[in-house]
């Protein structure tokens, strides 16, 4: 049976030579053992909604983050102020809101690489990784098959970006299985903005390079998945390996995590709960571990600081 957690939607602003803008997040449950969970390419946070609620249900604060461009925060159409090392700034600046000394950090896809590049420039701040189908060497050839089409769309035919928004929008997401919903927010894009941000990924830093990867102490769970060419488990595997303190969890299918959670999210929530609880900082390899290190922490392209923020209750 579930456990029923607080839920409450929040919101920061981070500044940069563009402008300001502004991030929105949802908390769920409370506490000082923090959680930060990040969302995949184009997706919103409410993608992490149910290992968010599962996590919390064990006693963990969990806060998942609508990044730069995706779900309900801002959507500029600026392609330089997009990338990986941006959206980690933007992370370190959520911790800094929520007066979050340390965090679990974790996502899918683009969350995962993003954690990773939170772990290279905030060493300090991470308590551990949760990393969901890294995209790194194995992958460069599917990710570009899979999404050059979306960038030409955007930037030269914007009217088929707009049918498809206008023509999913009105249907009412309450009336659809969850996954269903979770593709009809992604397909509710604009061309400028979704132009940009998959323009600023191409083009920038995608993920740490396997130097910065292999110099990260946090312990990590990784998790991979077989017959998935975007996020092949060869890339999830091989992170694994490289970093010191890390284990590889291989998904039973693609749709593991998704439709039958709950061997994933025992998983999950035990690393995360081990990190936590001191197990993490120190012990042997397979049970969360390792110590974080002090790093530097290079300025983005989105550099700046979070403005003044806004927290109210959700119903």
């Amino acid at each position: 049976m579930a456990t029923l957690v607080s839920e409450r939607i929040g919101q920061f602003f981070v500044e940069s030579d563009a402008g300001r803008d502004r991030l929105e997040y949802t908390e769920y449950g409370s506490g000082d053992r923090w959680v930060v969970l990040l969302h995949g390419q184009l997706m919103p946070r409410r993608m992490q909604q149910p290992l968010a609620r599962a996590l919390a249900g064990e006693g963990l604060h969990v806060v998942t983050l609508d990044l730069l461009g995706h779900g309900r925060s801002d959507r500029p159409a600026d392609p330089l102020i997009y990338s990986v090392t941006a959206f980690a700034e933007q992370v370190v600046l959520l911790l800094d809101h929520l007066g979050a000394d340390q965090a679990v950090v974790g996502g899918t896809s683009l969350g995962a690489n993003v954690s990773l590049e939170v772990a290279v420039i905030a060493s300090d701040r991470v308590r551990g990784l949760l990393v969901e189908m890294p995209v790194l060497d194995n992958a460069v050839e599917a990710g570009i098959i899979a999404f050059s089409p979306l960038m030409f769309a955007a930037r030269f035919l914007p009217f088929t970006v707009d049918a498809v928004r206008w023509t999913t929008r009105p249907i009412p997401r309450g009336l659809v299985p969850f996954w269903v919903g979770i593709v009809l927010d992604t397909l509710d894009q604009r061309p400028a903005s979704m132009g940009a941000v998959v323009h600023g990924l191409f083009f920038g830093r995608i993920a740490p390079p396997s130097r910065q990867r292999r110099a990260i102490q946090a312990p990590a769970l990784v998790v991979g998945h077989p017959a998935d060419p975007i996020h092949p488990a060869a890339d999830a595997a091989m992170l694994a390996a490289e970093m010191p303190n890390a284990t590889f969890v291989k998904a039973k299918d693609i749709l593991e995590w998704r439709l039958r959670p709950d061997r994933l999210n025992a998983l999950a929530a035990d690393f995360c709960l081990r990190a936590w609880h001191g197990a993490g900082r120190g012990a042997g390899r397979g049970a969360g571990r390792g110590a974080g290190r002090g790093a530097g922490r290079p300025a983005g392209r989105t550099g700046g600081r979070a403005g003044a923020a806004k927290r109210r209750t959700s119903p």
